[in-house]
Formats: C-alpha cells, sequence, structure tokens
C-alpha cells in the first residue's frame, strides 16, 4: 500500500452534485491502491427535531434505503476495486470526522455541494464543517 493515503473516505448522500466527488475519490483510490470507504449518514437530528411518533420507523427506513442506494451506485462506479460501506448517524459534519478519526482514515474526499436548498443556507456546508474539523486531508470537489 502507498504510505500517503491508505484509506480514503468518500462521503456520498446520493445527490448527482456527489458524483464528481465519487469519481475523483475512485480515480484516487485506484491509483495509489488505496482501501476506499464509502459511507452514507442518516441525519438524526431531523428525526429528532420532528414529532414523528409512529412514522419516524417508516422515515428511518425510507432514509436506510437511500442511504443503500447510494452506497451502491458507489460500488458499481468503484468498477470492481473494493468498496468498504457504511451507513452511519448522527449530524453529517461530525459523523463524518468522528468516523474518519476512528476508522483511521487518511484522506476525506466529498462534493462542494449535495443536497441543496434553504437547509443549506440556514445551517452551512457540511463540507465547509468537515474542512474545520477534520483531522486529515479533506479534498473537496466541485461539481
Amino acid at each position: 500500500m502507498n504510505p500517503l493515503f491508505n484509506k480514503i473516505l468518500i462521503a456520498t448522500d446520493g445527490s448527482t452534485n456527489n458524483m464528481t466527488a465519487i469519481g475523483e475519490a475512485i480515480r484516487i483510490a485506484k491509483a495509489l491502491s488505496s482501501v476506499l470507504v464509502a459511507i452514507y449518514v442518516i441525519d438524526t437530528g431531523v428525526l429528532n427535531s420532528a414529532a414523528l411518533g409512529e412514522g419516524e420507523e417508516f422515515i428511518f427506513g425510507s432514509l436506510k434505503a437511500e442511504g443503500e442506494k447510494a452506497l451502491d451506485k458507489v460500488k458499481e462506479m468503484a468498477g470492481g476495486i473494493e468498496v468498504e460501506a457504511h451507513i452511519i448517524q448522527g449530524k453529517p459534519s461530525s459523523a463524518i470526522t468522528d468516523f474518519a478519526a476512528k476508522s483511521g482514515i487518511d484522506l476525506i474526499v466529498m462534493g462542494a455541494r449535495g443536497k441543496s436548498g434553504i437547509e443549506e443556507l440556514l445551517l452551512g456546508s457540511v463540507a465547509d464543517r468537515v474542512i474545520r474539523t477534520a483531522n486529515c486531508p479533506v479534498l473537496v470537489v466541485k461539481s
């Protein structure tokens, strides 16, 4: 293995804006013979802030299915290289950086913009928070 980036993390949200970042992570992993780790974060803050009651289980299941679909897309795009895939829960930025620190990730790759809209304007960019708090290099790829 290459000592520069042994483990590369691609954080995906399943959006089309994220496809360029996935491609870049795969390209780097192939070039360096690195392990590619893909994660999808279920934002539990959204679930906790809404009074969902019995609907929470349905929404969580839907989000998990969306995550599985996003991770399957990464595996499909990887073209034969092995991808470790994980669905995790939490606030996206801290979940990504915590996972990276605990998993010995050497490089985080993510898109500059994922799912967009009013939420991004109000809450700020996940990529920006990851850049500020990660313990390893972060490559942000424009879509």
